[in-house]
């Protein structure tokens, strides 16, 4: 088999890392202590990143650094500072979701391999040239697609010479990744910064159907689907795990290993996958990936289900059955611990010791006889070896400024860093009271970094520019201090709304439709004043409808959520607003926005508060809006919210229910607090907050920010409240924004159940 199939392992710490490489990765993706999206994890120091890549290099595994996170304004100067360090590393690549941070390292950091991470939740076949374009070499799929999904984005990867790595194994999200603020709009623990407090794996109040964990899905596992992934073309298989421990990463990466070696030399699958469940799991399933999303996908235990797994599998039923199953697997846990450790522990990811020793006398040249170790993977640091730099000019006799060991110590001290221990900097075979221009000095220090670096130049810091600061602009390039209302609609009920309102109108498009689907492409040429509002999921023949209404409306303007919409709007020189849900935090975001895809503005994400939105800097001719009213969503899922909260008749999701079905419900956690479960018909079920957001403080606050407040008006995710009366509504809204503030408290008393909690918080 020619094509190259990759096993990318997690590493949450060092031994997990360690753990990994002995067992066969043939990469590893782990986190420094900042910028990465598991926080939970131990992380590592960056001392330890480079012992660690040296050591995965021995062994012929690549690491590649999570920077998935989305970053904000204030971070950036020292986003750059760690960037400038990571490019003087033999680093393999990064792992990225914010815009942003595609935008500076694109421009600034072009040696390093840029990778999409599963945040930008990249699911239809209009994303990977839009990502290919930010930089991306590989693209991380949404974990919710099936094989049929996976094969058509491979074959675009192709074309794009763009990578497609499949998650195969670990811990599902019951939400589309990149789309669940389900803490974030409650504390502030955002999942898009790594703080994800796991909302599904909650206990809940035992729902209709009998269920306490109504959200919690079992583990993911393709161990059994590798072949039919390799047909469709996929190279890299990713296990999840950074928050799992060593004995878990050498357990599932040995047996996976094990079944793509064995496949590979014999065509058929020869492991058993037992020893999977000898490690922490939630039970398995391969529904996404079977495109068979039942019941049976859920599990009523977020924790660990070994132990029921043995218990079952050994039909044990009496207490002492059970109570001998349990020892074995204890036992069988302790062997797994003790192996690990014994196959790891020669590994070393120490610095390599450095020795500079200084020789000289009169009228000879300065000597430095550099002494380092051999490097290698099963005994390090056991041989010796050296080289030897010479200054150009002679030692001469100098009283004033001879070279001592204080100057030599200034001078040459910065080569103790993340590679190398400088153990000792000796002078004793140096003549007293010689000297040669300091800036030789320099030139021999900078001298022995090149040849430490295998001959490769150390590429200096960047500093990065300050950003211009461009004002607002009306549609005539005109400066322009007012914010103008728009409001979002979904229902054709809602055009008369048009007759009381000169504010812009979007209309939210479904996220599903039936193939070949023409009905909107009628709507929106007969409604020629709505801006079509694109959502962010659209998979499959989703995807295509929404792209023949952007082909046959070629709409003016339109707002997407969508990065493969995006994509197709700048390809047809049609005018785009980068939507909310494209979590939009940062002036380099902006930037990239502008400059890649000829965007006209966008939304600012709404998670992030007052201070860290004021000093965004706005590209020329670009427009900044917020949603200051609207239903809070907390995560969307392809998968049913119903079967576990009141039940459902059909025993698995098909094409209909996403078209057909539109039911409502809540749950409650054991805190009391509810949460609205909503479904609409051609759309995906979600959850929402029982708050309305409603922020009208940021209209005095920004408005020298902000040329466009939304409010919307779908009434999706209201659940059973009762819905304000929109005509006066937005005339309230229409006085707010001019000036009248004492329209507040009528606001809010038509908005009796909302709040403005993350514009406090913040990220």
């Amino acid at each position: 088999m020619d094509q190259k199939i990759e096993l990318l392992a997690p590493g949450g710490d060092v031994d997990a890392i360690k753990a990994a490489i002995i067992a066969g990765a043939d990469a590893v993706y782990c986190g420094l202590d900042t910028f990465n999206a598991r926080n939970r994890a131990a992380n590592i120091s960056f001392d330890e990143l480079v012992g660690v890549i040296r050591l995965a290099h021995q062994y012929q595994c690549q690491i590649f650094l999570t920077l998935n996170i989305v970053i904000l304004e204030r971070e950036f100067k020292s986003l750059a500072k760690l960037l400038s360090k990571l490019v003087n590393t033999t680093l393999d690549g990064v792992i990225v979701q914010d815009i942003g941070m595609f935008n500076l390292i694109k421009k600034h950091f072009p040696t390093l391999d840029i990778h999409a991470s599963t945040q930008m939740t990249t699911h239809n076949v209009g994303q990977i040239p839009f990502l290919k374009k930010l930089g991306a070499s590989r693209v991380n799929l949404s974990r919710e697609l099936n094989l049929r999904e996976i094969t058509a984005l491979t074959a675009v990867g192709r074309e794009q010479n763009t990578l497609t790595e499949v998650f195969v194994h670990g811990s599902l999200c019951v939400a589309f990744s990149g789309l669940c603020y389900s803490t974030s709009a409650s504390v502030g623990n955002s999942g898009n910064r790594g703080r994800c407090s796991q909302a599904c794996r909650e206990e809940y109040e035992t729902t209709p159907s009998g269920n306490n964990f109504p959200l919690n899905v079992k583990d993911n596992s393709a161990f059994f689907d590798l072949p039919a992934l390799i047909e469709a073309g996929v190279h890299s298989f990713k296990i999840e795990g950074r928050i799992k421990g060593a004995n878990y990463v050498h357990t599932v990466v040995d047996s996976f290993r094990k079944q793509i070696d064995g496949f590979v030399e014999t065509g058929e699958l020869l492991e058993d996958g037992e020893l999977l469940y000898k490690v922490f799991n939630r039970d398995f399933s391969n529904g996404f990936l079977k495109g068979d999303l039942n019941q049976s996908m859920f599990i009523d235990n977020p924790r660990d289900n070994s132990t029921n797994h043995a218990i079952d599998k050994s039909n044990a039923i009496s207490v002492v059955q059970i109570h001998d199953v349990e020892q074995n697997l204890h036992n069988d846990k302790n062997q797994i611990n003790a192996t690990v450790n014994e196959k790891i522990k020669h590994l070393s990811i120490d610095k390599i010791p450095l020795t500079l020793t200084f020789s000289g006398e009169l009228n000879t040249p300065l000597t430095v006889t550099i002494t380092t170790e051999e490097v290698s993977a099963e005994q390090p640091f056991t041989k010796k070896k050296s080289f030897t730099v010479k200054s150009v000019s002679l030692l001469a006799k100098s009283d004033s400024f001879s070279i001592d060991k204080s100057a030599i110590d200034k001078r040459f001290k910065s080569l103790n860093n993340a590679e190398f221990n400088l153990q000792a900097l000796l002078t004793d075979d140096m003549a007293e009271g010689l000297s040669i221009p300091f800036k030789e000095l320099t030139s021999l220090r900078k001298q022995i970094s090149l040849k430490l670096n295998n001959s490769q130049a150390i590429l200096p810091a960047v500093e990065l520019p300050p950003l211009a600061r461009h004002p607002k602009t009306n549609d005539k390039n005109q400066a322009d201090t007012s914010a103008k209302l728009s409001i979002l609609i979904c229902d054709e009920a809602d055009l008369n709304l048009a007759e009381v309102t000169d504010a812009d109108i979007y209309f939210k498009l479904p996220d599903a439709y039936k193939r070949g689907c023409t009905k909107y492409i009628d709507f929106l040429t007969e409604n020629p004043r709505l801006i079509p509002w694109f959502p962010p999921v659209l998979i499959g023949k989703d995807y295509d409808v929404a792209i023949k209404i952007l082909e046959q409306v070629k709409p003016k303007l339109i707002v997407t959520n969508n990065t493969g919409i995006a994509y197709k709007a700048y390809e047809l020189g049609i005018k785009w607003i980068a939507g909310p849900f494209l979590n939009t935090t940062n002036s380099y975001a902006l930037m990239a926005l502008k400059e890649e895809f000829d965007c006209s503005g966008a939304f600012i994400s709404n998670e992030i508060n007052k201070q860290q939105m004021k000093n965004i800097a706005r590209p020329k001719n670009f427009k900044l809006f917020y949603s200051i009213y609207h239903p809070i969503l907390l995560m969307t899922s392809r998968q049913c919210f119903f079967q576990q909260s009141v039940g459902c008749d059909k025993p698995r999701i098909d094409n209909g229910c996403m078209l057909s079905c539109d039911k409502s419900t809540s749950i409650t956690n054991l805190k009391g607090v509810s949460f609205a479960i909503d479904k609409q018909k051609a759309g995906y079920p979600s959850i929402f907050n029982r708050d309305q957001f409603l922020n009208m403080e940021i209209i005095n606050d920004l408005s020298d920010l902000f040329d466009g407040f939304l409010i919307d008006l779908t009434n999706i995710g209201a659940g059973d409240k009762e819905s304000p009366d929109k005509e006066v509504l937005i005339g309230q809204f229409e006085q707010l924004l001019q000036g009248q503030s004492n329209v507040v408290p009528t606001i809010n008393t038509m908005v009796p159940e909302s709040t403005v909690s993350q514009y406090y918080n913040g990220l």
